[in-house]
C-alpha cells in the first residue's frame, strides 16, 4: 500500500502542475474522512477502546487500503468538486463498499470506484467540470471553491472535458476540435495527456517493484485500444476518437494501473486479470463512444468486478483441462 501511494505521487504533481492545487485540498478531505470511518467502524465492532485515540494509532492504519482508497478517489474527482461531494463519496466508499462486507479482504467491489460512480449518479454537473490547463486559481481561491464559498469557477477556468466535448460534437471534424478547442491537446486531453503520461510512470514502477502484476493493466490498455480502433469511424465530426486518443484522455491509466488492479476486487489468477482488464477496457470505450456519461472507467471496474467470481471459475476449469 506504501508504494501504491508513493507511485500516485507522479500523477498528483502533474495535476498540481496543469490544473492547480484543487487535488492537494481534495486529498486534504479525503484521507480524514477515510480515517474517521476506519474509527467509526472499529469503535462500532469494539476494536478500539477509542475512536479518537485510535486515529494515531498503527492498527487503525491497518494494512493502508482506506488511505489508498482515499487517495485514488481524490485524484480522480474533478480539484474543484465542493468538499462534501468528495466527503460523501469517500465515506460512502468505505462504509458501503468495505466495511458493510466486513472489510479488508472481503470487499467485492472497488471502495474508491463505488463511491466516485454514486457521487457521479447523485451530482453529475459537480463532476462535468475541470479547470482550464493553466488557468486554475491559485491558493487561496481554490480553497475558498472547495470550501463553497466561492460563486463557482470563474468564466474562462472552468470548461467541459474533452471526453464530454468529442460525445456531445456534432459539427467538427476531429482536426477542428484539436485546433480550436481548448479542451484538446496534442494527443488526448489538454493536461490530461500528461497527467496520463505520469500515472503511466507511477504504474510501470509498480510493476518493476512487483506491487502489481501485468496482465490487468495490459488488458485493460489492450481491450481499450482495441475496441476503439474497431469503433474508429475516422476523423468526421461523428467520431468517437483514435485508439491513442482514448489512451491518453479521462483517466486511462489512473483506471489501469492503480483501479482495476485493486487485490480484493479483482480476479485471483493471472488468466482471469487478464480476462478482467479486456472486458473493463471493452467497457470503458463503450460507455465512452455510446454511454450516458463522458468517461466509463468507474462503471466498467464495478461492472467487472461483478464478474469476478465467474472470471476465477472459467480460469479454474481452463487451468485443470489437460492439454
Amino acid at each position: 500500500m506504501q508504494w501504491v501511494l508513493l507511485a500516485c505521487v507522479p500523477g498528483l504533481l502533474a495535476l498540481l502542475w496543469h490544473f492547480g492545487w484543487g487535488s492537494l485540498l481534495q486529498l486534504l478531505v479525503a484521507l480524514p474522512v477515510a480515517l474517521g470511518c476506519e474509527a467509526l467502524v472499529r469503535r462500532l465492532r469494539r476494536q478500539a477502546a477509542d475512536a479518537a485515540s485510535a486515529l494515531f494509532n498503527q492498527p487503525l492504519l491497518g494494512e493502508g487500503s482506506a488511505l489508498v482508497s482515499a487517495t485514488l478517489l481524490a485524484l480522480a474527482l474533478p480539484p474543484y468538486a465542493p468538499w462534501w461531494l468528495t466527503a460523501c463519496a469517500c465515506a460512502f466508499g468505505l462504509l458501503f463498499g468495505k466495511a458493510l462486507f466486513g472489510g479488508f479482504g472481503q470487499n467485492p467491489f472497488n471502495p474508491a470506484m463505488l463511491g466516485y460512480a454514486v457521487v457521479l449518479v447523485a451530482f453529475p454537473a459537480q463532476l462535468n467540470q475541470w479547470p482550464v490547463p493553466g488557468q486554475h486559481p491559485g491558493l487561496l481561491e481554490s480553497l475558498q471553491q472547495v470550501l463553497g464559498l466561492g460563486g463557482g469557477l470563474p468564466d474562462g477556468w472552468s470548461q467541459a472535458t474533452v471526453l464530454d466535448s468529442l460525445k456531445h460534437n456534432d459539427r467538427l471534424t476531429i482536426e477542428e476540435l484539436f485546433a480550436s478547442h481548448p479542451a484538446f491537446g496534442g494527443l488526448g486531453g489538454q493536461g490530461a495527456e500528461w497527467v496520463n503520461l505520469a500515472f503511466l510512470a507511477g504504474g510501470l514502477l509498480l510493476l518493476q517493484r512487483k506491487v502489481i502484476r501485468w496482465h490487468t493493466p495490459l488488458g485493460l490498455l489492450a481491450g481499450l485500444f482495441v475496441a476503439s480502433l474497431l469503433g474508429w469511424n475516422g476523423s468526421g465530426s461523428d467520431s468517437n476518437g483514435s485508439p491513442i486518443f482514448h489512451l491518453f484522455s479521462g483517466a486511462t491509466m489512473l483506471g489501469a494501473f492503480f483501479i482495476a488492479t485493486e487485490p480484493v476486487s479483482g480476479p485471483g489468477s493471472d488468466r482471469a486479470r487478464l480476462w478482467f482488464g479486456l472486458g473493463a477496457g471493452l467497457l470503458i470505450y463503450v460507455i465512452r463512444a455510446w454511454g450516458g456519461y463522458a468517461d466509463g472507467v468507474a462503471f466498467a471496474i464495478l461492472l467487472m468486478n461483478l464478474l469476478v467470481p465467474s472470471l476465477d471459475r472459467l480460469a479454474e476449469r481452463r487451468r485443470q483441462v489437460p492439454s
